[in-house]
């Protein structure tokens, strides 16, 4: 936490389990290409990375939590540099919880929901990789995903639902993060 920048504006977050889409989707948001590195194999962010805005909040990518090719220790030690920097960081204005369509919610993401809650960060759940599943599967998943969301009084009550493949929904979340301040 001590290596991170001055909390000197706007902090906007990106949370998910390994392999979710986290870099693909902020290189979809800022129009880089290669600006967050993506990888096929789980677990290949393992630390906070900052990415500044023009004039707007810094984009955060955090480690992904859940499976990752890594050792035990590792993982635990991404897990505690996690929950630190969700519970302590006061410029921190939403936390986007990014949740794999394929999958929905799963137990782990539970946890970071309810980590989120106590920790009163208000988040938003992204529902990536849309295009992947048919639109009966979206249906399912997305009223899965607002069931879950219930239990949550830190949630937004809007769910994203992106493809940063495709491009279905970047801009709606570009304009989220816009109005934030």
């Amino acid at each position: 936490m001590a290596g991170l920048p001055p909390a000197d504006r706007v902090e906007i977050c990106f949370a998910g389990r390994s392999n979710v889409g986290k870099s693909s989707l902020i290189n979809a948001l800022t129009g880089r290409k290669n600006l967050a590195r993506a990888s096929n194999t789980p677990g290949r962010t393992q630390e906070i990375n900052y990415f500044t805005t023009t004039e707007g909040p810094y984009l955060v990518d955090l480690p992904g939590y859940g499976f990752a090719e890594a050792p035990v220790a590792v993982v635990e030690k991404w897990q505690r540099l996690l929950k630190a920097y969700l519970s302590g960081r006061v410029t921190l204005r939403r936390a986007f919880v990014l949740i794999d369509a394929r999958h929905g919610v799963k137990a782990v993401d539970d946890e970071i929901l309810t980590l989120l809650d106590r920790s009163a960060v208000t988040f938003q759940v992204v529902l990536t990789k849309v295009d992947k599943i048919s639109k009966a599967e979206r249906e399912k998943v997305i009223e899965q995903v607002a069931q879950a969301l219930t239990k949550h009084p830190a949630a937004h009550p809007e769910i994203v639902v992106t493809s940063s493949e495709k491009g279905e929904g970047i801009a709606t979340l570009r304009t989220i993060i816009a109005t934030m301040e």
